[in-house]
């Protein structure tokens, strides 16, 4: 678990089969803190496990689907990525809920610098992602948590405001227009989702037809073996 609140910039590069090696930059060891192996380290908002510590960094076990489904491997060698170590019990608690699950890839739209902050929007071509975001919602951008400012209704366009001091500190500064960024939707709309979704399941169409049997039955017909012959005990 995560807050997505940035501690540290780093690169990655390949290591061995199923490895890659973060690098972290100049001044950004202070990750290192504490860190142990089996640990778990979000790189740009991808929850990974520590497999080996080194002294300018770490390296950490990746799968085939997580580079298919993220934008890690667009990331070796180029631009840095944001880090953070999982939420330790008795930490400050800012951000929102950041699990490390990535839902989908984003594309950097536009970035516009205004008097208080940066404006930036991307497109989501991925409904994976798309569908949990909302207006004044919380969403993961490459492991940051920001709000959403505005979308449009079915969330495959979204804006957010950054402050300069989370523009200055992540790699969102160096974003291209065009560029792919990770997005984590809030972890709440997913478990609403899926609650709005029982309203479909076989369970709830039992409840229905009790609901239908008890409309039409009396005192008399609503007996411990009628109920049981329907499949309530």
């Amino acid at each position: 678990m995560f807050t997505g609140l940035i501690q540290a910039i780093g690169t990655v590069h390949p290591w061995g089969e199923n490895e890659l090696q973060i690098v972290f930059e100049s001044g950004s060891d202070r990750i290192l803190v504490g860190l142990e192996l089996g640990d778990s380290v979000a790189v740009d908002g991808v929850c990974l496990t520590v497999t080996q510590i080194l002294s300018t960094g770490f390296v950490a076990a990746v799968s085939p689907e997580t580079l298919d489904r993220t934008v890690l491997e667009y990331r070796l060698d180029t631009t840095p990525v944001n880090l953070e170590p999982s939420l330790r019990v008795g930490s400050k608690l800012g951000g929102h809920f950041v699990t490390g699950h990535v839902d989908g890839v984003g594309y950097l739209e536009s970035s516009v610098q205004t008097a208080t902050s940066w404006e930036m929007s991307f497109t989501v071509s991925d409904p994976r992602a798309s569908r949990y975001i909302v207006p004044k919602g919380s969403i993961t951008v490459n492991g940051i948590s920001l709000t959403v400012a505005a979308c449009n209704d079915v969330g495959s366009w979204f804006k957010v405001a950054v402050i300069p001091l989370t523009y200055a500190e992540t790699n969102l500064s160096y974003l291209k227009l065009g560029d792919r960024v990770n997005l984590e939707g809030d972890v709440l709309g997913k478990y609403v989702e899926k609650f709005l979704r029982l309203g479909t399941t076989p369970h709830s169409t039992a409840v229905a037809q009790l609901e239908d049997i008890l409309s039409t039955a009396d005192a008399e017909t609503l007996t411990p073996d009628f109920l049981a012959e329907h499949g309530y005990s």
